[in-house]
């Protein structure tokens, strides 16, 4: 998705066409990350119905996955956001 970004912001000259995908590249991984936790977090409802004893650990996963996803959508809204103000 960065390289897309790039690409478009080297192939246009107008700096809008190029901030308003940045813009739209910021959206997506927002929401791709939004979902991406939604699933961690049925998944682990599901787990811990299944084996209750087992809540500690599927929490402790559960939390390590969510914050990895996290750190990736914002390390790409912050790109994004970079080539918003500084194009």
């Amino acid at each position: 998705m960065l390289s897309f970004i790039l690409l478009l912001f080297q192939a246009t000259s107008n700096v809008a066409v190029a901030q308003m995908g940045a813009a739209l590249g910021a959206g997506l991984a927002a929401i791709g990350a939004g979902i991406g936790i939604g699933q961690i977090g049925n998944r682990a409802m599901e787990a811990i119905a299944r084996q209750p004893e087992a809540v500690g650990d599927i929490r402790t996963n559960m939390i390590l996955a969510s914050v990895l996803i996290e750190g990736a959508c914002f390390f790409a809204m912050i790109v994004c956001l970079l080539i918003v103000f500084l194009a």
